[in-house]
């Protein structure tokens, strides 16, 4: 005797809809061109910038478009030498209510710096950027995250000159950049300071930090792998993530550059015809908003952060 039919229910919505982690996340664009990356700077020469087309306004142009979608604030990392020819584009950057910070002036390493160069260069950018909007620049992130063990004067410095946050660490083993000994999370490297800084997010893949914070990451490995690193920061850590990208990365038209290292090309040009996709899943998916907002939360719970164990000279 067959049993008696019982249907189904129908599904609860809610049942297959993920839970969308209430966590604010820390959403961040380095502002630069496709020329100034770190990829090519052994293959572009600085002294050539001025003699190549720039792409970035409209490509910022096109972030701005895609954060306005899903109502996105995010904070844009801007270079001094990118605000000074595209004024304009910066005024746009903070009329659409995101927040401008420094990148430095051109793009260069602060391990290249000694602290009195450092410090003209990050006062350079920051009059530039500020004389655009008339608005403060309180945020800073180095370019390439070259804040490491060998710059152990450069927070001083950022405070010196009043910077309310940092985020210039990638806390990872990397062949470009990175400082494994840092926090992952938000810390204070002053014990004088006020100042904070929020590492670019990794994730804990079999018990070791793994980058997942964006960048040339986001672009290559599939989207599931940023969807289960954030939930992993904001589910299980209870911490807010940071995530970065730039402008170019959304313009899979750009140059190419044969003559760079193969390493380096794909590095650059991997995955750009589907950075847009990604970024508008992204961006709907979790929450976000601009980092001086991320830092000021965390600069609340103070008595937590992580503390840093420095050489003496940060305190110089």
């Amino acid at each position: 005797m067959n049993a008696p039919f019982h249907p189904l229910p129908d599904p609860d919505p809610a049942a297959q809809t993920p839970v969308i982690p209430s966590i604010v996340n820390g959403m961040s664009v380095d502002v630069e061109d496709w020329f100034q990356v770190g990829a090519f700077e052994n293959v572009i020469a600085r002294g050539e910038w001025e003699s190549i087309r720039t792409r970035v306004e409209d490509n910022v142009y096109r972030v701005i478009d895609l954060l306005a979608e899903a109502d996105v604030r995010a904070t844009f990392f801007t270079l001094g030498w990118v605000a000074q020819r595209h004024p304009n584009m910066i005024r746009r950057i903070a009329d659409a209510g995101h927040e401008l910070a420094s990148h430095g002036y051109d793009h260069a390493r602060v391990f290249t710096f000694d602290r009195p160069t450092f410090a003209e260069d990050i006062r350079k950018a920051r009059e530039i950027i500020e004389d655009c909007t008339g608005v403060a620049v309180t945020g800073y992130r180095a370019p390439s995250f070259s804040i490491d063990h060998r710059t152990p004067w450069a927070f001083a410095e950022l405070a010196a000159q009043g910077y309310a946050y940092s985020s210039s660490v990638a806390p990872v083993a990397h062949d470009h950049y990175g400082w494994p000994e840092a926090p992952r999370f938000a810390f204070r490297p002053l014990a004088w300071s006020s100042l904070v800084e929020l590492p670019v997010t990794t994730a804990l893949l079999g018990g070791r930090r793994v980058a997942a914070g964006g960048g040339g990451f986001f672009r290559v490995l599939p989207y599931a792998f940023s969807r289960w690193a954030i939930r992993q920061v904001n589910r299980e850590e209870g911490r807010p993530a940071v995530f970065y990208f730039h402008p170019w990365e959304v313009d899979p038209d750009q140059p190419r550059m044969p003559h760079a290292p193969m390493r380096s090309r794909l590095r650059h040009y991997t995955g750009l015809s589907r950075m847009a996709g990604k970024l508008r899943e992204l961006v709907n998916e979790f929450r976000w908003g601009r980092m001086d907002m991320i830092a000021h939360r965390e600069s609340a719970r103070a008595g937590e952060l992580a503390p840093l164990d420095p050489p003496a000279d940060y305190a110089a």
